[in-house]
């Protein structure tokens, strides 16, 4: 009888061993596993690089002898994203002593005048390929001290006035006809030098022209005809117009050959039809 006892006891703890899970046996039977991969080898005489790492080390049961399962973190999946953070407000830029506040501008009612300071220091405005159809008479005229103005691939048909400093003019590939030129619109303009009108909608040069000017460009227009007085004083058979060296005219319906009278002035013909 007592036979039959120890028999049972000794079965049950032996149940109880297997009842242990296997994940659990894996954790006990690591460390015996990790010492297994240095078994024989000595690292002392060993270059351990990433060249020979696979050499030295084996690493075919790297996955069984390292389980991670149970350091990887949780991740909630949710389906509404986080909550913004409330806006930071802007530092106020006029806390500073001697520093003006900005001043931002609404469309609801006009827009102020730059400041002087800012208009003389203009020098340049380049607004090409956009959309503009108009501008205002005083857009630049009150810019004393712009040099350029740069207008291509608009929808314009008028040209502002512009103002005395003005030496380069750029407004090609837009349909500014004759009439949207005012008249004698370049004459007072002694300090421009490239006025570039090609591909618009000219029906004639725009005379007269100051004594400045050195490249014209009025290709692809609809002029027809000139005047002998156009670019030289016919009264004044001596005058020479050494800087205008740049007359663009080809493109035009105009036949140069009809007015041999009006380039006497000029270092070179205009580029155009002589036929």
């Amino acid at each position: 009888m007592w036979t039959l006892a120890w028999l049972g006891i000794a079965s049950l703890c032996l149940g109880t061993s297997w009842a242990v899970p296997a994940k659990e046996r894996r954790k006990a039977e690591k460390p015996k596993a990790h010492l297994a991969l240095y078994e024989n080898l000595d690292l002392d005489n060993y270059d351990l690089t990433l060249d020979n790492y696979g050499e030295i080390l084996d690493l075919s049961n790297y996955e069984e002898l390292y389980d991670y399962g149970d350091l990887a973190p949780k991740i909630e999946v949710g389906t509404l994203a986080p909550r913004p953070k409330d806006p930071v407000a802007p530092p106020d830029l006029g806390a500073t002593a001697g520093t003006p506040k900005l001043q931002l501008l609404s469309t609801a009612g006009p827009v102020p005048p730059a400041p002087a300071p800012a208009q003389e220091k203009l020098k340049r405005i380049d607004l090409s390929s956009n959309s503009i159809s108009r501008a205002d008479a005083d857009a630049f005229r009150l810019l004393p001290s712009l040099q350029e103005l740069i207008l291509p691939e608009n929808r314009l048909t008028a040209l502002p006035e512009l103002p005395r400093s003005i030496m380069r003019l750029d407004a090609r590939l837009n349909s500014i006809p004759s009439a949207g030129l005012r008249p004698e619109a370049f004459r007072d303009l002694k300090q421009l030098q490239f006025l570039h009108l090609s591909d618009n909608q000219l029906d004639y040069i725009p005379a007269p022209l100051p004594e400045s000017l050195r490249s014209l460009h009025l290709q692809n227009n609809n002029i027809q005809t000139m005047h002998e007085d156009t670019f030289c004083d016919s009264q004044d058979h001596s005058q020479v117009r050494r800087a205008l060296e740049d007359i663009r005219l080809d493109g035009n319906p105009i036949n140069l050959s009809l007015f041999p009278n009006a380039y006497f002035c000029l270092p070179r013909l205009p580029t155009g039809r002589f036929f």
